[in-house]
């Protein structure tokens, strides 16, 4: 009902802009976003943006009530301040006091934080940078135009990525919400994108760690005298079996193989056991063993929240810039070395023409820094309210693009150092891409250094570490949102989901884990998270800036930081973000890659699976928003007006004492 504000009115209720102590805590009593009018006298209030005079920068005023709830949602002897300014008004009454106000502060006082700042900002960055910063940007680069390519991947990281990751640790810092339960409070229509969110996440859990289970298995190999992909004397070689490095004199046809291929292929993976995706082939033991302590050593990492994450992440977030330092150092004195970096530098400005370079640097810096993938939201959900997100952002978004610059330098002064000793052209020792960069190529440049054993170990550590860490962050991106979701029944159960969700990743592994397990790998990677993540970003950035609100939004961090985004922030959440992930996403709809690994041509049928497989996940958006249109109650028209406006308060921590912000 709607009384004028010199009426009497029950105590409990508050006039339009002002503040209210209730049970210990100041609740804002929200302007109402929506009113929907029948027969000219009934008002059906609903939680939506705040008000300007609402702002954390007016102050609160009140003082702590000594009369406690309750229990039914009842308060005794509230006290409301009124504002400075007194006008004639209506007001609706809002409460978050009883069962429901005592769960939200329950939750947001049981939430734990990060033990310091520095622990946030490795677990970031190790995040951020994983394998692809060593193998994807610098093959990536060299493609497409050496130095002119850092042009467009400049522009794209400055209009489109850095703006992406800045939104997403806002929102997760600002709602202290999971990837799924965050979007009660952003626009619920959307809640599907959290579910979407965590389906990705357990797809690339599924194939990303068998990447690691084969440097496990690289590193276990290393411990020895000589390294076992240096000969063409072990079980596993061919007749084709050549050995560059030899001190006889050998001919190179075009049916040689590199003994480093050789043990890659036949000995780690054993695709020659296999005939493809229709017969994969048995499951290799050894690798099964390496994926199981793998996993072992992501449990005990982080089962127990950010409290043990934020420790290992000190290890597996620092050793590999020590590693890519004595590499890098290594490299350069290599002979042939200013080769490889001449081929990485040297522009080619006709490739900016191209409009597939400017696609490849918006999917490299986009996949890089990683938003999209709920991790950024559950990270910054355990910061403080006023933590500088902003300076975060900038930071690790430049360790992250620097981390890749310099990376290139690690693998192309080898490349050069290969070509060397090759009498080759840089461009024909680059060839290989992905992962086979680094298990052949490097691996066999390495094998013919001095000391190879020891800069083989310390570089497949490397890579190890560089992969836990974005492990680690892609499961808690899932267990953060599902926890903050279902409270009630996995709060106090932690170690016990983080078990259980373990086991279904390692299942969701064994067909990787096949002869033909990189056949597999290499359909995930390409169809199972790229299109996907897009389009949940694209949504979340349209979600929040158009639907939510870039003032509103705006609003938000300057109640967290105390200044508001200027104009450059607002055009690129608005515009030009949603803009580029268009771009990107109907470029690779548009032309979707053609698969080939090792000798295997990818028949047509597994681009149709590989399409199912991206769907299986944005499929819930939609789902979501249906169901969520058919249990509102109402007419059409209500029920999109309900389903887009935030349905619960965001508490504030201000002093000793909570705002619950609508």
């Amino acid at each position: 009902e709607t009384e004028p504000l010199t009426s009497k009115k029950d105590v409990s209720d508050c006039n339009e802009g002002e503040d209210c102590k209730e049970n210990g805590l100041l609740v804002r009593n929200p302007k109402s976003a929506l009113r929907l009018v029948e027969d000219g006298n009934k008002v059906h209030p609903s939680q939506g943006e705040k008000g300007e005079a609402a702002q954390i920068s007016n102050g609160y005023s009140g003082v702590q009530s000594s009369v406690p709830c309750n229990g039914m949602g009842e308060v005794e002897d509230a006290q409301c301040t009124a504002p400075a300014a007194t006008t004639t008004t209506t007001t609706t009454t809002s409460t978050t006091c009883g069962a429901e106000g005592q769960q939200q502060l329950m939750e947001l006082e049981d939430r734990e934080t990060w033990s310091k700042k520095i622990d946030f900002l490795l677990s970031v960055i190790g995040y951020a940078v994983d394998l692809g910063n060593v193998w994807r940007f610098p093959y990536i680069c060299y493609q497409n135009g050496g130095g002119a390519f850092l042009i467009p991947y400049t522009i794209m990281a400055i209009f489109g990525g850095i703006p992406l990751f800045y939104m997403e640790l806002a929102l997760g810092q600002y709602h202290r919400n999971g990837c799924i339960s965050i979007w009660r409070k952003i626009c619920p229509i959307f809640k599907g994108i959290g579910f979407a969110i965590c389906i990705i996440d357990l797809y690339v859990a599924s194939y990303y760690n068998t990447i690691m289970a084969w440097a496990f298995y690289y590193l276990v190999s290393s411990f020895t005298a000589e390294l076992p992909w240096t000969s063409c004397t072990n079980a596993w070689n061919t007749g084709n079996c050549t050995n560059y490095f030899s001190k006889d004199n050998v001919s190179w046809s075009p049916h040689s193989i590199s003994p480093a291929e050789e043990f890659y292929t036949r000995q780690v993976l054993q695709v020659h056991r296999s005939n493809g995706l229709d017969d994969l082939g048995g499951i290799s033991w050894q690798l099964t063993l390496c994926l199981l302590l793998i996993f072992t050593i992501v449990y005990f990492s982080i089962w127990k929240g950010v409290k043990t994450s934020g420790k290992v992440v000190w290890v597996t977030a620092t050793f590999p810039y020590i590693i890519l330092f004595i590499l890098l150092v290594r490299g350069a004195t290599l002979p042939g070395a200013w080769r490889g970096v001449l081929y990485y530098l040297k522009p080619d400005w006709q490739k900016l023409l191209a409009t597939e370079v400017w696609v490849d640097a918006a999917a490299q810096i986009f996949f890089s820094l990683g938003p999209g993938f709920g991790v950024l939201l559950a990270y910054a959900s355990y910061n403080k309210f006023h933590n500088n997100c902003y300076q975060d952002a900038l930071v690790t978004s430049t360790v992250n693009c620097v981390t890749s610059f310099v990376s290139g330098f690690v693998i192309f002064t080898v490349l050069g150092y290969m070509a060397e000793m090759r009498n080759e052209d840089v461009s024909e020792v680059a060839k290989d891409t992905g992962p086979s960069l680094l298990f052949i190529t490097y691996a066999e440049a390495i094998a013919n250094m001095p000391a190879s054993t020891f800069f083989a170990i310390i570089f497949f550590l490397m890579l190890l570490t560089l992969g836990l860490d974005s492990t680690f962050a892609g499961l808690e991106g899932v267990i953060t949102g599902v926890l903050d979701e279902f409270p009630h029944v996995w709060s106090k159960r932690r170690e016990l989901f983080v078990l259980g969700l373990i086991i279904v990743c390692f299942l969701g592994s064994l067909a990787t884990l096949t002869f033909g397990g990189a056949y597999v790998v290499k359909l995930f990677e390409e169809y199972a998270t790229g299109p996907a993540v897009l389009t949940v970003v694209f949504l979340e950035a349209v979600a929040v800036a158009w639907f939510y609100g870039i003032t509103q939004f705006c609003n938000d961090v300057k109640e967290m930081l105390g200044f508001t985004p200027g104009w450059y922030w607002r055009v690129c959440w608005v515009a030009i973000s949603p803009i580029f992930l268009l771009f990107v996403t109907c470029s690779f709809l548009s032309n979707p890659p053609e698969l080939r690994l090792f000798e295997y041509n990818y028949p047509y049928w597994t681009t149709v699976v590989g399409y199912c497989i991206g769907t299986s996940s944005v499929i819930c958006i939609p789902i979501y928003m249906v169901y969520r249109l058919i249990i509102t109650p109402g007419t059409l028209k209500e029920r999109i007006l309900k389903s887009i406006t935030p349905e619960t308060a965001t508490e504030i921590p201000f002093g000793d004492i909570r705002m619950n912000a609508v």
